[in-house]
């Protein structure tokens, strides 16, 4: 067994300060979205990609950083996205084209593997006891930051500039770097293991093919050569990869163990929370700036909208502490089922709360609270059907679900918005109300989707009791095999 951590009670605050800051990038140019054009002196549908290529690189990092975590060691590695993600923000503070920007944001991007490290660095120092709440709050952290992400960069934005903004994620980067460097100890990873490299190239060039279509199938055409040959290129290479995987004797992402029926409903519900996830926070910013003249727009500053959305952070976190006591009581499944429940009836009520900003305050935080429930268990879920050495690697899938479903949200949202658009007398276009309320009912259908889901989860009896632990390759124990999932009669 490994000796305790030499500051455990700093061990948590650090891996959660971390995981908020890396899912801030996230949302962090959502405020920027109608300025980027002018910023950057490209088209509207060329600047989209500042979003789009974060979640892309985000979704391909976390199975890759997960593997290399496991096999290098999970401080190693989290060191180094850390620090592609001040790197990344170096540029972007430089940046005054499109070019540039969007290689920075890839940076950051890539950096997103850093929640499945954290998971996987908690499990590997803390004691059965502390480890439930303390995954639950790494896990929500990631939705906190979709949360603060937003009102900050907004604040930053108004009364400084977007370099200034970058410069700010760039020192924040190199912080958590310092907190990790001085409180998380460093362990081996099973240094004789192998990494499949052809397995990463794989992922890469067939999630990626099939994530551009999503994002980018509107502004190309859907029925355009690029997007079908995309498509269906994607297509192929991810059954090439899937057979690969199946075949290798170290795959990136252990296909065998993902398609047993609790991890593949585990990582659907996941797919279609994520998705639910972010297509809110698409939608609450706009309307509070949109000018008055649509109709329903509240014509508030971007500091101000800020102020309005703060508070959803804060409930994510709330919710998160809750989610914790509710899984050791009942198993984390239940929290996942409650979590998709309550988002199911805050989406269901949110039309009828677009009129003021306090009716846009309440469905924020109902929204972020049932979004701290559901993330808060899902690694835990996923860690009690997993041997404790292949933490990382699971979990980083799980994150690549959840980061799949958030592109997905985006690409929808932003279709059906762009669609929705016209010209208001005395204002600029904007999408209409109806086209936000089509994208809240979107999302309504994909949190009920993630209810049903959740609520077919098998229960994994098998971990209720912890496992003997096993002696990993290079000879160090892999630890026990933690009993987190279901452990409710």
């Amino acid at each position: 067994m490994h000796e305790p951590v030499g500051r455990p009670r700093a061990l948590v605050p650090v891996l959660v300060a971390c995981a908020v800051v890396v899912s801030v990038m996230q949302t962090l140019v959502v405020p920027l979205l109608h300025d980027l054009p002018h910023l950057l002196h490209a088209a509207p549908a060329d600047t989209s990609w500042v979003i789009t290529v974060t979640l892309l690189t985000g979704a391909l990092a976390n199975p890759i950083a997960g593997r290399l975590g496991d096999m290098y060691g999970h401080r190693r590695l989290l060191l180094a996205s850390l620090l592609l993600l001040s790197c990344g923000s170096v540029v972007c503070a430089l940046a005054d084209s499109l070019a540039p920007m969007i290689a920075g944001r890839a940076l950051q991007g890539a950096a997103f593997g850093v929640v499945s490290l954290s998971i996987g660095i908690a499990r590997e120092e803390l004691p059965a006891a502390a480890l439930g709440s303390a995954v639950g709050m790494i896990s929500a952290a990631s939705g906190a930051g979709y949360a603060f992400g937003l009102p900050v960069a907004a604040f930053v934005v108004q009364t400084a500039n977007h370099h200034v903004m970058f410069w700010v994620t760039a020192g924040l980067g190199l912080l958590c770097a310092a907190a990790v460097t001085r409180v998380v100890p460093a362990r081996p990873g099973r240094r004789n293991g192998s990494f499949d490299g052809l397995g990463a190239a794989g992922l890469c060039a067939g999630l990626g093919s099939l994530l551009l279509v999503v994002s980018k199938g509107r502004d190309w055409g859907w029925t355009s050569p690029t997007v079908a040959g995309l498509g269906t290129g994607g297509v192929l290479v991810l059954g090439l990869w899937a057979a690969w995987e199946l075949r290798t004797h170290e795959p990136l992402v252990d296909l065998r163990r993902a398609s047993g029926r609790r991890l593949l409903t585990i990582n659907a519900a996941t797919l279609v929370v994520g998705f639910g996830m972010y297509v809110q926070s698409l939608v609450w910013p706009q309307i509070l700036q949109m000018p008055e003249a649509t109709g329903y727009g509240m014509g508030l500053s971007l500091a101000v909208s800020g102020l309005v959305l703060m508070p959803a952070g804060v409930a994510t976190m709330t919710a998160a502490s809750l989610s914790s006591s509710l899984s050791r009581a009942h198993g984390p499944r239940t929290s996942l089922v409650a979590g998709a429940g309550l988002l199911c009836v805050a989406y269901a009520a949110a039309p009828w709360l677009l009129g003021r900003p306090w009716h846009v305050l309440t469905a924020t935080c109902v929204i972020s609270f049932a979004i701290g429930l559901a993330v808060a268990a899902m690694p835990a879920l996923v860690i009690g059907a997993v041997p404790a050495e292949d933490t990382a690697a699971a979990t980083g899938l799980n994150s690549l679900m959840r980061s799949t479903g958030t592109a997905i949200g985006a690409a929808i949202t932003g279709a059906v918005l762009a669609n929705g658009t016209r010209d208001f007398p005395g204002g600029p276009s904007a999408p209409t109300q109806s086209a936000f309320v089509t994208v809240l009912s979107i999302g309504l259908a994909g949190c009920v989707a993630g209810l049903v889901l959740a609520l077919v989860i098998p229960r994994n009896d098998r971990h209720r009791t912890p496992a003997k632990a096993e002696p990993r390759p290079d000879g160090a124990p892999s630890g026990e095999h933690t009993p987190l999932a279901d452990q409710a009669p």
